[in-house]
């Protein structure tokens, strides 16, 4: 990850970072032999910066987290999911562009 503001969530941390968090969070489910994964790292990197102190941006890699995907029915990746308050507000799937990431952000503000 090339972006400090980009957090790593696990399954260990998930239900603390993630569901408890008082701030939506952005969630990147993620593998590292995944090529559209790598080519959204970029972009997840902007949004970390563009929507700092607002939203919560992190990434779950799924070979090492495999729990956290399947409570959420991640069947492929790049999954991005958005929480508001301990709930999905909603997802996209695929290497989608900035604009429909940041639509989704912008659900949970």
């Amino acid at each position: 990850m090339a972006s400090d503001k980009v957090l790593e969530f696990t399954d260990a941390n998930f239900d603390t970072e993630v569901l408890k968090a008082t701030e939506p969070v952005l969630v990147d489910f993620w593998a590292t032999w995944c090529a559209p994964c790598k080519a959204l790292t970029p972009v997840i990197d902007d949004l970390a910066t563009e929507f700092d102190g607002k939203v919560k941006i992190g990434k779950v890699n799924v070979d090492d987290n495999p729990e956290t995907p399947g409570k959420y029915g991640v069947r492929g990746i790049p999954t991005l999911v958005l929480f508001k308050g301990g709930k999905v507000v909603d997802q996209l799937v695929g290497a989608v562009p900035k604009s429909q990431l940041q639509d989704l952000i912008k659900k949970g503000l």
